[in-house]
């Protein structure tokens, strides 16, 4: 029997503002324990929140981004749920009227277009995090309570791990390009629940679905939903019940394992908080809003794609991420060859990065910089291998190319005369290479060139020495 895998998304991102939720704390990640916290956000008794404006806006910026309806009219709700973590014992979120709903976000996998809807986003609250490992029990750290969140909620439109991993990649996409995250899993700024059931193939009848909480990467999504889909399948056809429950998925292992019962909604025993006036914003600051945006990611494609002539691959990179297709304008201004700064980007610049474990956000070369190593190409001063030498130490160093290329005397030698004699003297030395050559065999003329290349530390003009060779081997 085929069976077919439907999952739905949670995604949790934490905005960007420069203060939290309901309270003036700085909204920054780390800093000692306990250290950026108040009696609003640990909730102490009598404290009053008020709503943080800016998490509204920068909440319908990412709605606006994603395809939703923004609601005029909305309201935080109190979920009365116990977390170890957040010591008021319910959390501040969202339940019937979400700021943002009825969404979408299109998807390419394997050159196949799909649409996620997404039913909902919603703001709430972060809680505090558990230290296993600070003392000899377990240590609160509240620094993160009262962090601003987004919850995006997806409807069950995802049937593989491959689905999954294309949308959260495009979603982290529109997130960094919107300004309201920086979306960095390794933070905890962008986390994910997956909601995973198993069918038959063909059925329109929905399985009995696990939870998966708090995966932090993309490799662990995909991993976790491999390893839940055969699992529920394995069980199935053994006979057994899939329960409705949460589960941890240990990365290392590969398995997961039962948690808790799954919820389902009355079990929060949702309420209007009492302490929060309702959320309204008329159609003409949704607008505003709205033409507030950056150019997002699949425009911005698209137009590398119409307008600057690129590959759809080539273009798919270079805005993947927010901060390498900044920079790529950026170089164009200085040097308007979209293709050739393209391909110095993709074949060294993001080599490089990972070589180094930067982020494109630190990304330690100018702009003018790549268009100082393309000039050097050119106007026939180095090579395309020294440019990449060149390139490779400005990158490290901080260093001008042409700077680089001075002071190391590594000017590409276009001297006809210099050149003709080494080449004379290697085919007087070399005659059996020089009989190949006679006899038919083209790969020869590659030993006569890379002779000069290797004394000139290739540094000779590569077009001017294969012509030389081409003139003086006919003469032998």
């Amino acid at each position: 029997m085929k069976y077919e895998t439907v999952i739905g998304l949670e995604v949790h991102v934490e905005l960007a503002t420069r203060t939290k939720i309901f309270c003036g704390c700085e909204n920054k990640f780390g800093g000692e324990p306990n250290t950026h916290c108040c009696p609003v956000c640990i909730g102490m008794p009598g404290v009053l929140p008020v709503l943080n404006e800016k998490v509204v806006e920068f909440a319908a910026r990412a709605g606006l981004a994603t395809n939703c309806t923004i609601a005029n009219f909305s309201k935080m709700d109190r979920k009365g749920y116990y977390y170890p973590d957040l010591p008021k014992a319910y959390q501040i979120s969202q339940f019937d009227l979400p700021l943002c709903k009825d969404g979408y976000i299109d998807i390419n996998v394997n050159g196949r277009e799909k649409r996620i809807r997404i039913t909902r986003i919603h703001m709430e609250e972060d809680a505090g995090k558990l230290l296993h490992d600070a003392c000899a029990g377990t240590a609160v750290d509240y620094n993160r309570c009262g962090v601003p969140l987004i919850e995006i909620v997806t409807e069950p439109d995802i049937r593989s791990a491959e689905e999954a991993k294309v949308f959260l990649e495009t979603l982290k996409s529109i997130m960094q390009y919107t300004g309201v995250s920086d979306c960095k899993m390794q933070e905890g700024s962008l986390r994910c629940d997956v909601n995973i059931s198993v069918r038959e193939e063909g059925s329109d009848q929905l399985g009995t679905r696990t939870e998966m909480k708090n995966l932090n990467s993309f490799s662990a999504v995909y991993r976790a939903i491999e390893a839940e889909s055969e699992r529920q399948i394995t069980l199935i056809e053994e006979g057994g019940t899939v329960q409705q429950e949460t589960r941890r998925f240990d990365d290392v292992k590969g398995k997961s394992y039962a948690m808790r019962g799954k919820e389902e909604a009355h079990d929060y025993r949702y309420f209007p908080d009492p302490d929060l006036v309702p959320i309204t914003l008329s159609d003409e600051r949704i607008k505003r809003i709205k033409e507030s945006l950056p150019e997002l990611p699949a425009a911005k494609k698209a137009r590398y794609i119409n307008e600057l002539g690129l590959s759809d691959y080539d273009a798919g990179v270079l805005t993947a991420d927010k901060d390498i297709a900044l920079f790529f304008d950026a170089c164009l201004e200085a040097y308007n060859e979209p293709k050739k700064v393209c391909n110095l980007i993709m074949s060294d610049l993001l080599r490089l990065l990972k070589e180094d474990g930067i982020l494109p956000e630190n990304i330690p070369i100018k702009p003018e910089y790549v268009a100082d190593t393309l000039k050097l190409i050119d106007d026939g001063k180095v090579n395309i291998t020294v440019a990449k030498a060149v390139f490779e130490e400005s990158f490290r160093t901080g260093e001008a190319p042409s700077s680089i290329v001075d002071r190391k005397g590594l000017a590409q030698i276009s001297d006809t005369d210099a050149i003709r004699a080494m080449m004379r003297d290697i085919i007087a030395k070399n005659p059996g290479p020089v009989a190949d050559y006679k006899g038919g065999k083209g790969k020869a003329l590659t030993f006569f060139v890379g002779q000069v290349m290797k004394l000139t530390k290739g540094q000779a003009n590569p077009q001017v020495v294969n012509a030389i060779a081409l003139e003086e081997l006919d003469k032998a």
